[in-house]
């Protein structure tokens, strides 16, 4: 594809950033018939359509292409500024996260890169397949994903790098237990006692494998937050929670383990697409290293 409008794709950018071209007319400082003309010359030039017109417009997949190159060629424009001295802007760099990974270490990887900033960054709490397909389409760099069983190939131009297995236990608040748990954590307790899950496929591989359990439980079903956890810590059910974020409260007698020493494990990877340049490799690095300080290796 020969003499992209850099200018163009800026416009193209906004408007799947904003969701409207009115929006994205008003964050550039142009107007909205602008915005129009620059998105229609841009697919006349590439004989493809780039935006779906609709409430929010979203990018097509050509589209968030084109939109990932034009963000690449930004942060790399903006490493050369820094080696010739020139000031610039903090360049933006898109990644997705898991929750678990959101609510323990990763803020943890993020602190060298934002004080002082270096970047600016856009943080998408993603679980796998939503993350992996953002990162696949070029909407983020790079993204923390489990692992599947069968692993698909890296996409070409990315890689995949190990970071360890986040550690799920599973716990409750000493009143629930005594209450539900008095004799034992056996398969007439787990048909009566209520659950909170955010996976409800981790809490039944869980239970087939520490309790024999393998009849559908109660249960109710939240995403990992702390409503989750006031669930938990509040005594009106019993979950799995990342040991990361449980070992405080099993310290101080908040937490009782149900199974001491049973857990489950998912491991986890860093998907990333292969950009030279000194935000990415920041990035790289303290995720990396973060993720590996923190979480089980084996």
């Amino acid at each position: 594809m020969e003499n992209l409008d850099y200018r163009a794709l800026a416009v193209l950018d906004a408007v799947a950033s904003h969701g409207s071209f009115e929006k994205a007319a008003n964050a550039l400082g142009i107007s909205q018939p602008a915005v129009s003309q620059r998105i229609k010359a841009l697919e006349d030039a590439v004989g493809r359509l780039l935006i779906v017109r609709g409430s929010p417009a979203e990018a097509t997949g050509l589209g968030q292409r084109l939109i990932s190159h034009y963000r690449n060629v930004k942060l790399m424009e903006a490493a050369l500024d820094i080696d010739l001295g020139h000031q610039t802007s903090m360049p933006e760099i898109a990644i997705a996260v898991d929750a678990a990974s959101l609510a323990t270490w990763l803020p943890l990887a993020l602190r060298p890169l934002l004080s002082p900033p270096r970047c600016q960054l856009d943080v998408d709490c993603a679980e796998r397949e939503v993350a992996l397909h953002l990162m696949r389409e070029g909407s983020v760099f790079g993204c923390v994903a489990a692992r599947a069983e069968v692993p698909l190939p890296a996409a070409a131009g990315s890689s995949a790098t190990p970071l360890g297995a986040m550690r799920y236990v599973c716990v409750a608040a000493p009143a629930f237990a005594g209450h539900w748990f008095g004799d034992g954590f056996n398969v007439e307790a787990l048909a009566l006692a209520p659950a909170v899950v955010h996976d409800r496929d981790l809490m039944a591989r869980f239970l087939a494998r520490e309790a024999g359990f393998v009849r559908p439980f109660p249960h109710h079903t939240l995403p990992l937050s702390n409503a989750l956890n006031d669930t938990v810590f509040g005594g009106m059910a019993y979950g799995l929670l990342p040991y990361l974020q449980a070992a405080q409260g099993l310290a101080q007698g908040a937490l009782v383990d149900l199974l001491p020493g049973r857990y489950i494990d998912v491991e986890l990877d860093w998907h990333a697409w292969e950009l030279d340049t000194p935000f990415t490799h920041a990035l790289n690095e303290q995720v990396v290293s973060t993720a590996r300080r923190y979480l089980v290796q084996p």
